[in-house]
């Protein structure tokens, strides 16, 4: 079997993916918020792109304490966004025009006005008493978004676990019923023709049995050896592999906190129930466990994580590629500088979109959109922000808990997508739902689309010199320089075709030589984010993308 036809029907492979948080992406009903009436018209747009997918956020119907991941109904959409009909229109348009969908599967938690919880809190003795998690007596963990993981219902007179927010109550995997309907809902979508699923936090699912106290001294992560890859994750997820199996679809799951051996084991082997796994450590390089725990911006540690994680599941697995998504700030802000926002916007794209794997590219990532910045923490909606200043630092002046919350909030990465430079941004004729980044006069599509040199052309000049290329699709991967503090070198090499690609992460102009056993050899500069080059003088940000073949 040749190597093309080895990689069919993992079709996911030669793909590249464009994600949509729809409330912030195209209003098309003229109520300010997003919607798929506003997707189902900015298709074109996507397509454009060159990306072969869309990964949606949740659309299901929700009371938004948790933006979308707090689902209280599995098999709807949420009335701001549309109806199943108005779905199933932007499902055949995106089939028609050759872009795949797949959904975000919440089943770690439900909302607390999910039917199912509203059941289960009425007592013991229901048909969904046991769809949750309840304790008279709680344990130690804390909640990664509110307080301790434990609150109290006055209705059925027990605690109920929270991994995440009060209005999360975590679902009771273990019991059958649950799996079950987990099942159903992954039919559902399957069968109305959605070609896979994100599953969230996936890896959290499965809990050790009695629940036993954490380690006191670790806040907020205490309890979780005793969720993450808990003792039953493999057998309920080849429960929901089997019904994946049925249809020609994949799965990609995100494992907070997981590690290269563990994924590994989602990954491969008899254990198999992913094709892919999103990964954290890279999103690490300024930070300690969460972007609010901030620390000076590390390449050194960036390179390590992406070359971990290349080095490790080659030949036996595949990577997700992302810098950016809905629960991150956004990327220019953190790795970049937004005084050479062009320069190291585009740097950032050939830094990930040409390793070994699938890339995911979030909305307003390839026009370059940043951080915003607002004054007070009252404007700020996302759940995990506002704990994070209300918890944390209380002793620091007010300017510097906010300017944490600059660099850390997911809000930034939710701000109304930028189209044009009309009022609002485009992106609604009406005031939308939350506050427009003040760059959008600059930082839009229609101002890019015409500009050769935009970070949005240069996107689409990587993901297609990404999809025509073999030694890029499929070619080995190798890190040089791992020490250099300012310099990403990686090369890509499918039998006698090597890339080499160059990327400075520093405002400094330098000097950087090419490999050794690059020297003397004639390789063809293929793409650059400047005009021309100096030969070994590098510019701030520059990225330079090299083709030899040997």
């Amino acid at each position: 079997m040749g190597e093309t036809e080895r990689y069919k029907k993992d079709w996911y492979k030669q793909m590249s993916f464009y994600q949509i948080w729809v409330r912030s992406f195209a209003d098309g009903n003229g109520d300010g918020i997003g919607d798929l009436y506003g997707v189902y018209d900015k298709l074109e747009y996507v397509k454009s792109l060159g990306v072969d997918g869309i990964w949606f956020s949740p659309v299901y119907p929700s009371p938004n304490a948790d933006y979308g991941y707090d689902i209280s109904d599995y098999k709807d959409i949420h009335p701001d966004f549309g109806t199943l009909d108005q779905f199933k229109k932007v499902l055949e348009k995106a089939h028609s025009l050759g872009l795949k969908i797949i959904m975000d599967l919440v089943v770690n938690h439900t909302s607390d006005e999910h039917p199912w919880f509203k059941e289960s809190r009425k007592g013991k003795d229901n048909p969904y008493s046991d769809y949750y998690i309840w304790r008279d007596e709680p344990n130690n963990w804390d909640s990664l978004f509110e307080g301790k993981a434990w609150e109290y219902d006055e209705q059925r007179g027990q605690y109920y676990l929270h991994i995440f927010a009060k209005k999360q109550p975590d679902l009771n995997m273990d019991n059958p019923k649950v799996r079950e309907e987990v099942e159903s809902i992954m039919r559902f979508w399957l069968d109305m023709g959605v070609d896979g699923f994100r599953e969230d936090v996936i890896n959290f699912i499965s809990k050790k049995e009695g629940l036993p106290n954490g380690l006191p001294f670790i806040p907020a992560v205490n309890g979780m050896p005793h969720y993450k890859d808990g003792p039953h994750i493999h057998e309920y997820m080849a429960q929901f592999r089997k019904v994946c199996n049925e249809y020609d679809c994949f799965q990609i799951g995100e494992g907070p906190m997981t590690t290269v051996n563990s994924a590994l084991k989602y990954l491969t082997g008899p254990t198999k129930s992913l094709d892919m796994m999103i990964s954290f450590d890279h999103m690490m390089a300024d930070c300690v466990y969460t972007e609010y725990v901030h620390r000076p911006f590390s390449l050194v540690k960036l390179k390590k994580a992406f070359s971990k994680w290349q080095y490790a599941l080659a030949g036996k697995a595949w990577n997700s590629l992302y810098l950016e998504n809905h629960d991150h700030p956004r990327i220019i802000s953190r790795y970049g500088s937004e005084k050479y926002w062009r320069e190291s916007g585009t740097m950032l794209a050939a830094s990930f979109l040409f390793q070994r794997g699938t890339p995911f590219i979030y909305q307003g990532q390839e026009i370059g959109m940043t951080n915003i910045r607002l004054r007070s923490i009252h404007q700020y909606v996302d759940v995990s922000s506002k704990t994070n200043y209300h918890t944390y630092h209380l002793k620091e002046k007010t300017s510097k808990r906010m300017h944490r919350i600059h660099l850390s909030s997911r809000d930034s990465a939710r701000t109304p997508m930028q189209w044009n430079d009309h009022k609002y941004a485009g992106f609604s004729k009406v005031r939308p739902w939350f506050y427009v980044n003040p760059n959008y006069k600059m930082v839009n599509v229609a101002a890019e689309e015409n500009d050769k040199l935009s970070i949005l052309n240069f996107y689409r000049k990587c993901l297609d010199l990404r999809k025509h290329s073999k030694a890029l699709l499929y070619g080995s991967y190798k890190e040089y320089y791992p020490k250099d503090k300012f310099i990403y070198v990686y090369e890509r090499a499918y039998k006698n075709i090597r890339y080499l690609i160059i990327c400075s992460f520093t405002s400094l102009t330098l000097t950087v030589r090419i490999p050794t056993e690059y020297e003397g050899k004639k390789g063809e500069l293929i793409l650059c984010n400047y005009r021309g080059h100096a030969g070994e003088l590098y510019r701030p940000y520059e990225c330079r993308v090299y083709r030899f073949k040997v």
